[in-house]
C-alpha cells in the first residue's frame, strides 16, 4: 500500500483540507469531522485500493483501512494543515443537537490515544498471571516485582494518562489538566483511603466542607469531568484578568479554585458514579448474565459500526480497577471471535480471488483483536456472514457470562490476550471460544453468500455512461472542447500538487479570461458542489470530467459563484453551466486557475492536451481521450 498516495486521495476527496474541521483515527478508520459532508465523495473513497469502507456514524465522516490506518494519517498530516482536536465551530447545527453522538465520539477522542499503553499493560497482566500460575518464577522474586510494576504503572496512574488526553479534546492547558490529576493522586489521599479501609482515619474538611479520603489511582470517570470543567473555568478566568497579569496569577487562581472542588465535589461524585457503573454491572451479570451475555455479544459489532463501543470501555477499566475482574471483556473476545471466524469461512468458501486474498488478511487480525477490517471489508459487504458471527458471538458471550468467566486486566480482546483470562475458569473460555468459532463457521458456510465482483470487474462494467437511455459507447475518440476562455497552463504547473500529480486524473488547466463555465461536450451533470466552485460531467460516449474553479474556493462557501444547470440535468455543449467573479474570487485571496481534469483517465489509452494554443476560446477543443 503507498501510504502517501492513498492520503492524498483521502484528502482531496474528503473535499481538501478546508473541508476538515478535524481528523483523528483510531485502532482501523480514519475519523473526520466535516464542515460540509456533501462535499466529501464517499463513492470515490471507498473505491480506492487501500480502502475498506466509508460510513457517517455518530456526526463523523469515518474511513475505515484497517491496520495500515495509523501510516496513513501520518502521511495526511504531513500533507495538509489538518487539526487532530475539533474546533468548536466545525460541525453544522443538527451536529451538535445531536448529544449522544457527541458524547460517544468525546469518549472515543479521550480514550483512542491511551488504548496502546492501556491494552499493553493489560497483556502484560496476562503474562504475569501466566508465570505466577505455571510456577516459572516465585511471587517473591524480582521478576514477578518488575512484572507487576509494567503491568499496574498505566493503571495506577491512569488519571494522568486521561488528564492529557482529556485536556487535549477539550482544548485546555495540559499542564494545568495534570496538575489536577496530581491532586487527586496526592499520597495524602491515597494513604488516607488506606488508612480508612483499617478503620484508623477521618478525612480532611475546607471551610467546614468534607474532602473524603478516596483512592483515585485507576478511576476514570472523576479525572475527564475535572478536566472539561477546567476548560470552561480557564476561560473564564483569563477573560477576567488583566493581560498583564495572567502569566503569573491566571493558572494560581485556576488551581485554587479547581483543586479543592475537584475533591470537594467532582472527585467523590465521579467516584460514587464508577462505583454505581461497576454495581450495576455486576448486579446485571450475577441475576442475568446468560441474557446479558448473549444480547452484549450479538450487539457489540453493531455497537462497533456506530462507534459506541467506546462507551463501555471506561465501564470495564472501571470494572477491574474496583472490582478486580471484569464481566464484558470476555464477551467482547466471543465477538471479536465470531467476526473472525466468518471472515475465515468466507476464506474458504468464496471463489473470488481478491475477496479470498481480503478474507485471509482481515480474519488474522480479528483474531488478534481488530476486527474491523473483517467486518467491513468481508462479513458486512457479504451479509450473511456477519449474520453468522452475530449468531455465534451471541452464543458464545451467553455460555461464559453463564459460567461466570472474568478478565482480571483491561485488554484488546484478541487471542493474544488469553494470559488474563487465567483462573479456574479458563477452561470455561477456551470452550467458549470453541462454541463461538465452530458456529460463526458453520452457519456461514450454511447461510452460504454471493461472491461479489473485485473492483477491477466493477471498472470495466461501467463503461455504460450516465445519460438515460444510452448504450455503451464504441467511439475511440472523446473531444473535449473548452469551457472557459483563457491562458492555457500545463497542469504539473498547478500549485495544488492533487491536481499536479495527477492524483485525479490526467487533463489540464485554463487561468480564465472571464467568468462563464460552459458545457464542454454533450452529456449530463453528475455532481454540483454546494460550494458551486466545481461541477462533474459525463459526456454521452462516458468521459468523466471535473472543472474545478479556483484553488481552495472551497473556503468561500460558494460566495461570488452562480450555478445556471442541476445535478442530472442533461447539457448540450456551449450551455451555461457556471459563472463566477474573478476580481472578488482574488481579492477574497485565491487564485482563479481551473484544473480541468478527466477522472476516469484510466478508462483511455492516451489523453492529448492542446497545449499548441497559448489561448483558449470556448468552443476550441482542448482535450483529446482515446481509446485502443
Amino acid at each position: 500500500m503507498d501510504h502517501k498516495k492513498l492520503a492524498k486521495d483521502i484528502l482531496s476527496l474528503v473535499g481538501d483540507e478546508g473541508n476538515i474541521g478535524s481528523v483523528t483515527h483510531c485502532y482501523t478508520r480514519l475519523r473526520f469531522n466535516l464542515k460540509n459532508d456533501d462535499l466529501a465523495n464517499k463513492e470515490k473513497i471507498e473505491a480506492l485500493d487501500g480502502v475498506i469502507r466509508v460510513q457517517n456514524q455518530s456526526g463523523q465522516f469515518q474511513v475505515v483501512i484497517g491496520n495500515e490506518v495509523e501510516k496513513v494519517y501520518k502521511e495526511m498530516k504531513q500533507l495538509g494543515n489538518v487539526d487532530s482536536e475539533t474546533s468548536d465551530d466545525y460541525t453544522e447545527g443538527e451536529k451538535k443537537d445531536n448529544f449522544i453522538g457527541r458524547f460517544f465520539e468525546i469518549i472515543a477522542s479521550i480514550f483512542t490515544p491511551i488504548i496502546p499503553a492501556i491494552a499493553g499493560a493489560g497483556l502484560v497482566k496476562g503474562i504475569l498471571g501466566l508465570v505466577t500460575t505455571l510456577n516459572w518464577a516465585p511471587e517473591e522474586s524480582d521478576i514477578v516485582a518488575i512484572l507487576n510494576i509494567v503491568a499496574d504503572a498505566v493503571f495506577y496512574f491512569l488519571p494522568f494518562f486521561l488528564a492529557v488526553s482529556a485536556a487535549r479534546k477539550f482544548k485546555t492547558n495540559e499542564f494545568l489538566a495534570l496538575a489536577l490529576a496530581g491532586g487527586l493522586m496526592y499520597p495524602t489521599l491515597i494513604e488516607g483511603a488506606q488508612a480508612i479501609a483499617e478503620g484508623g482515619a477521618e478525612g480532611l474538611s475546607l471551610f467546614s466542607l468534607p474532602i473524603p479520603f478516596i483512592d483515585y489511582s485507576s478511576t476514570v470517570i472523576p479525572i475527564i469531568i475535572s478536566v472539561w470543567l477546567l476548560s470552561y473555568v480557564s476561560k473564564w478566568v483569563d477573560a477576567k484578568m488583566p493581560s498583564a497579569l495572567r502569566v503569573i496569577f491566571t493558572p494560581t487562581i485556576i488551581l485554587l479554585i479547581m483543586i479543592p472542588f475537584q475533591l470537594i465535589a467532582i472527585g467523590p461524585l465521579g467516584s460514587y458514579l464508577g462505583l454505581g457503573l461497576a454495581d450495576g454491572v455486576t448486579w446485571l451479570f450475577e441475576r442475568a448474565g446468560i441474557l446479558a451475555g448473549g444480547i452484549l455479544g450479538a450487539a457489540r459489532p453493531l455497537l462497533v459500526i456506530v462507534g459506541m463501543h467506546y462507551g463501555l470501555m471506561p465501564i470495564a477499566i472501571q470494572n477491574v480497577a474496583v472490582l478486580g475482574y471484569d464481566y464484558l471483556i470476555p464477551v467482547f473476545l466471543m465477538a471479536n471471535m465470531g467476526q473472525a471466524a466468518a471472515a475465515l469461512a468466507v476464506f474458504m468458501k468464496t471463489k473470488n480471488k481478491d475477496m479470498k486474498t481480503i478474507a485471509a488478511s482481515s480474519s488474522i487480525s480479528a483474531f488478534l483483536g481488530i476486527t474491523e477490517p473483517a467486518m467491513y471489508g468481508v462479513n458486512l459487504r457479504l451479509k450473511k456472514p456477519f449474520i453468522a458471527a452475530l449468531i455465534g458471538s451471541g452464543i458464545g458471550g451467553a455460555f461464559v457470562t453463564g459460567l461466570g468467566v472474568t478478565s482480571s486486566a483491561f485488554v484488546l480482546p484478541g487471542l493474544t490476550s488469553l494470559p488474563v483470562f487465567g483462573g479456574s475458569k479458563f477452561i470455561y473460555l477456551i470452550l467458549g471460544l470453541v462454541i463461538t468459532i465452530a458456529i460463526s463457521m458453520l452457519l456461514t458456510f450454511v447461510l452460504g453468500f454471493k461472491d461479489i465482483e473485485s473492483k477491477k470487474e466493477k471498472t470495466e462494467d461501467k463503461e455504460v455512461p450516465a445519460v438515460k437511455n444510452k448504450q455503451p459507447s464504441t467511439v475511440k475518440e472523446q473531444v473535449v472542447n473548452s469551457p472557459l476562455e483563457g491562458e492555457i497552463i500545463p497542469l504539473q504547473n498547478v500549485s495544488d500538487p492533487t491536481f499536479a500529480e495527477g492524483l485525479m486524473g490526467k487533463g489540464i488547466a485554463i487561468e480564465p479570461m472571464n467568468g462563464k463555465v460552459l458545457a464542454p461536450f454533450d452529456g449530463s451533470i453528475v455532481s454540483l458542489f454546494q460550494t458551486k466552485h466545481a461541477i462533474g460531467l459525463r459526456s454521452e460516449h462516458g468521459l468523466e470530467l471535473l472543472i474545478h474553479v479556483g484553488l481552495d474556493t472551497v473556503n468561500l462557501e460558494g460566495k461570488y459563484y452562480e450555478n445556471h444547470v442541476e445535478q442530472g440535468q442533461d447539457v448540450k455543449q456551449g450551455d451555461l453551466l457556471i459563472t463566477f467573479d474573478m476580481e472578488k474570487i482574488k481579492a477574497a485571496g485565491y487564485p482563479t486557475v481551473t484544473p480541468i481534469i478527466v477522472t476516469n483517465s484510466s478508462d483511455y489509452h492516451d489523453i492529448r492536451t492542446n497545449e499548441q494554443s497559448k489561448q483558449m476560446k470556448h468552443g476550441e477543443w482542448l482535450l483529446k481521450a482515446v481509446k485502443n
